[in-house]
């Protein structure tokens, strides 16, 4: 999404969703498009998160944009540890815990992404591969402004979607793997579900106990495709 299409998209986004509270909303541009989303941005209750950051503040590396540079254009968070960072960046978990402890200290909220690949789970290793990256990456990091996005990478962009119980199954194991490190305070840490998450979709997913969000991927192209997620329809109680 370049920067004409940013702002045509916030055009028609921000006055669908302009007066709702009872959701918290952030949209992630290209960094690119960062300057003009925060502008557009600027006085609604829609905040603006990265997707990416580097773990170093300043220093010689051309092409990486730093915690710092990103508050400064306006972001109130960052994505770390994308699956598609994991992949094509061969990005580790070291990385990703330098990277998250980077952009925590400029006060910034991370979006930490977690999940298996078909091969892991087919294997019958998911709850291995969730835990391992948890450990890896969380220890001694601060719960305050941290949100877990579980993306089983089978279902990122391929069209399928985790089934409600296979989300709640994960979620809940992430619930009990954070009450390891953060104990009570593990109740308090948003646990986002990203897979292709759709219109179609979404009811349900949020209709989990332990899903507690959403980060969305192609879907959040389309402003009225993103309103109605953003819109789901919650259960009843």
């Amino acid at each position: 999404m370049g920067i004409s299409e940013t702002k045509e998209f916030t055009y028609q986004f921000l006055p669908a969703v302009s007066g709702m509270r009872d959701a918290d909303i952030v949209i992630a541009p290209p960094f690119t498009s960062l300057f003009a989303a925060a502008e557009a941005l600027s006085g609604t209750t829609v905040e603006l998160c990265a997707q990416n950051a580097f773990y170093e503040e300043t220093g010689a590396f051309t092409g990486e944009v730093s915690p710092r540079m990103v508050k400064d254009a306006g972001c109130s968070h960052v994505i770390i540890g994308h699956s598609e960072r994991r992949r094509y960046f061969q990005e580790t978990d070291e990385i990703i815990r330098k990277k998250i402890m980077a952009c925590q200290r400029q006060g910034l909220g991370v979006i930490f992404c977690i999940g298996e690949s078909l091969a892991e789970r087919e294997a019958g290793r998911m709850s291995d591969v969730l835990q391992g990256q948890i450990m890896n990456v969380l220890e001694g990091v601060d719960a305050h402004k941290l949100i877990v996005a579980y993306e089983p990478v089978w279902a990122i962009g391929t069209g399928r979607t985790a089934t409600p119980e296979q989300a709640q199954e994960a979620h809940h194991f992430i619930r009990i793997q954070l009450a390891v490190i953060y104990g009570a305070s593990a109740d308090s840490i948003r646990i986002l579900y990203g897979g292709s998450v759709t219109p179609e979709t979404v009811d349900s997913l949020m209709a989990c106990p332990d899903v507690d969000g959403a980060l969305v991927g192609g879907a959040s192209l389309k402003p009225e495709s993103f309103e109605r997620i953003v819109k789901f329809k919650r259960r009843s109680s």
